[in-house]
Formats: structure tokens, C-alpha cells, sequence
């Protein structure tokens, strides 16, 4: 059975861009944090969706319904029709800092606010996930099966209240960074997608490095090169699902509204590549969703390479020289 390979995209507004409830600054959030438009072009979510129908690709974009408590659900709506329209698959996202800006509408009885799933009490967590499904639904999503916390700020109760309100996924462990804002009670030496407190937890793919730690897939962590010998890695030790993440701003720098054309070459080559790549597959949750490995190996992580680490420091170098932070 080939590997599937999930490309996970973290599509959301910025509540750190956020200034007021007036129109003009839900549309430039918009401009900058979803579509990323900039002198040469878009180089957010429409960008990557014409790229994945150019070469016959899947993704997975996670989306945060969380600020229609600001500017209501079109405001989701403006996300989700493209990416339902391209045939792609849209899965529920959360960053629970909107709810400090939402004043009177916060959908909790407690009126609690905090900045990641974790730090509100189980009640309160079955709560905003039946908010922010119900929204997504509303924005025009088919009910969805899988989970990201914004930050990876989930823990076990989280996991509990997806399974409470009958969804089966959560992709919020990320096992390479471990003094993240996740605290699901998992470990490092979790790389395959595990049952965990009622749901399938899916681990964020990781690669080795020197001195022995880990490195998280993500588009601006690791080269193109890095991205496809993990790949190949999994693939070579029979894993089931490898899972890619990547952000709907990824490929710009907000501030400068400029492309970042390094990440960008990343993002192009990936999908470009695993077009061809023998035992591979993009997947998604709605068709083909990751399965648990019924047989357990202990397979190592891709190892560190002192040639791709370098190549990678030199790469980051050179995009923060000429690209800045995003």
C-alpha cells in the first residue's frame, strides 16, 4: 500500500492583524493572511490550489471559523468556497485568541477567554468545537472529521471533546517540538498515527538531527530536499501517512506583502515532485484519511545529513537576508 501523504494548510485570519470590527480590516487580513496578494501576484490559497490542480495533487486545509465572531460567517465563507470549489478538502482549525475580541458574542456560558484549547476546562472545549463546526458547516464545509489546534495548543481533554462531539481526528502533536504549547500526553518516539483518549491522533512528520533531536515538516522548517528524503524515508519503512504542514501565508512575508520566492520554490517543487513519486500518494481526510499501522516497528527518523543541514542553514540564511519574517 503506498505512503499517503497529507499536506496540511493552516488556513486562517490573523488576530494579531486585527485593529477593529470595520470592514476594511477584515479585507486587508484577507489580503494578507488567505489570498497573499502582492505586486507579482496572489501567493495564498488560490496560488496553492491552482498549483494542486495543475499537477493532480491533494491537500488538507485546515480552517479557523473562529473570527465570524468578529465579522460574521461570510467572513469564513470568503475561505472555504474556493477550496470546496477546487475539490479540496476543508477540516476544522481553531485559534481560540478570537474569542478575546469577540466581547458579548463569545459562544461560551463561561465567557471564558484564553489563547490555545488547552488552557480552557473540558466543558468549555466541547463547547467551542460545536461553535466553530457549526460555523464551518455554516460557511458552506461538509461536517468535518479531523481537528488542528491553532499553535498546536491541544491536550488530552481536547482530544476527549472531539470524541464527545463525534469527530475521529486530531493532528495536533507535533512530536519534534516538545516545548510547544501542546500537551497531549504523547511522546517523541511518536511518529505513527496512534488511538489516543478516543480519537486517532496524527503526529506532524519530523525528520532527525545532528545531536539527536527532531525537526518538524513544515514548508519554512525544512528544504525541498529534506521534505522528499522524509518522504522517501517513510515510504522505504512501510509508514502508512507522512503529514506536511504549511500555513496560507507561508509563501509571503505579510509585513512586506512580498513573495517569499525560496518557500515558494519549496512549496512548487513538493507538489511537483510527488506527482511522480512510486508509492506515494496526497491524501485527505474526507476520502482516503490516515489509518492506524497494524504492525508496529521501530523505525528510526529520517537521519540527520551533514550535507542537507548545511544546504538548509545556508537556505534560511538567505531567506531571512532577503525575505525577513513573515
Amino acid at each position: 500500500m503506498p505512503t499517503r501523504v497529507f499536506i496540511t494548510i493552516d488556513t486562517e485570519y490573523s488576530s494579531g492583524l486585527y485593529t477593529g470590527p470595520g470592514l476594511a480590516d477584515r479585507a486587508e487580513n484577507f489580503a494578507r493572511s488567505i489570498a497573499c496578494v502582492t505586486p507579482e501576484g496572489p501567493a495564498g490559497i488560490t496560488h496553492k490550489l491552482a498549483l494542486l490542480e495543475l499537477y493532480g495533487q491533494k491537500a488538507v486545509f485546515f480552517v479557523d471559523p473562529m473570527p465570524a465572531l468578529v465579522w460574521g460567517v461570510a467572513a469564513i465563507e470568503d475561505v472555504v468556497g474556493p477550496i470546496i470549489a477546487a475539490g479540496q478538502d476543508v477540516q476544522l482549525h481553531c485559534h481560540t485568541e478570537w474569542l478575546a475580541l469577540a466581547g458579548g458574542a463569545n459562544p461560551l456560558s463561561s465567557g471564558r477567554t484564553g489563547r490555545n484549547m488547552a488552557d480552557f476546562p473540558f466543558e468549555d472545549q466541547c463547547e467551542l468545537l460545536d461553535y466553530a463546526r457549526t460555523t464551518l458547516i455554516a460557511a458552506g464545509a461538509p461536517a468535518p472529521v479531523a481537528f488542528r489546534a491553532g499553535n498546536y495548543g491541544a491536550n488530552d481533554d481536547t482530544l476527549r471533546a472531539l470524541a464527545a462531539v463525534g469527530m475521529d481526528y486530531d493532528t495536533s502533536f507535533c512530536p519534534a517540538i516538545p516545548d510547544a504549547d501542546c500537551r497531549i500526553g504523547l511522546g517523541p518516539h511518536h511518529l505513527d498515527p496512534v488511538g489516543h483518549m478516543g480519537v486517532i491522533e496524527v503526529p506532524i512528520g519530523s525528520i532527525g538531527t545532528l545531536g539527536g533531536g527532531q525537526r518538524h515538516a513544515q514548508i519554512t522548517a525544512l528544504t525541498l530536499a529534506e521534505m522528499l528524503a522524509a518522504i522517501r524515508h517513510a515510504c522505504d519503512c512501510e509508514r502508512s501517512s507522512f503529514t506536511l504542514v504549511s500555513h496560507s501565508f507561508e509563501l509571503i512575508n505579510r509585513r512586506k506583502l512580498a513573495v517569499n520566492h525560496i518557500v515558494r520554490r519549496r512549496f512548487i517543487g513538493l507538489v511537483k515532485s510527488l506527482a511522480s513519486m512510486r508509492k506515494v500518494e496526497t491524501a485527505n481526510y474526507k476520502d482516503n484519511p490516515p489509518g492506524l499501522r497494524m504492525i508496529t516497528k521501530d523505525d528510526p527518523l529520517l537521519p540527520a545529513n551533514p550535507v542537507r543541514t548545511g544546504m538548509r542553514l545556508a537556505e534560511q540564511f538567505v531567506s531571512n537576508a532577503l525575505y525577513g519574517a513573515r
